[in-house]
């Protein structure tokens, strides 16, 4: 599936409505650039499961845990880890399972060779010259669409 979206708003409601098909125990790889709306679509994705908090980048605490319905978020940034090893040093696979919830990786590339071979694939790439646009494309979703 591949989307072209115009602002951050759409990229949220692009990331809500994605959560309303992904099933319980999925995994969901974001990369992209830079500032390409990893953290926007998360946001977005949230909102979908009617989770109420912000969810802003867990960058420098890695993992945010969030109860939304009709199951849990689990919101992990891999920007800092160096390797995959650093990620399954600090209990980072736990979330590569998930039983009672949805996983979403922010640059999912770092940890790539851990991936479950089920993971959904989210690329998102900002254009230069026009900044709000995003082109998405998501890989792994037939199956509930």
């Amino acid at each position: 599936m591949d989307t072209l979206l115009t602002s951050p708003e759409e990229t949220q409601a692009f990331g809500a409505k994605l959560a309303l098909s992904v099933p319980c125990g999925s995994v969901i790889a974001l990369t992209g650039n830079l500032g390409a709306g990893k953290t926007t679509f998360s946001q977005g994705f949230a909102k979908g499961l009617l989770i109420e908090e912000h969810v802003g980048s867990p960058t420098f605490k890695l993992v945010g845990e969030y109860d939304g319905i009709p199951h849990k978020l689990y919101h992990i940034d891999c920007y800092r880890i160096e390797k995959p090893i650093d990620f399954i040093a600090i209990g980072g696979d736990d979330y590569l399972h998930p039983v009672d919830g949805v996983t979403l990786i922010e640059w999912a590339e770092k940890i790539k060779p851990l991936l479950p071979d089920n993971v959904i694939k989210v690329y998102l790439e900002r254009n230069i010259e026009k900044p709000d646009i995003r082109f998405v494309k998501v890989i792994g979703m037939s199956d509930y669409l």
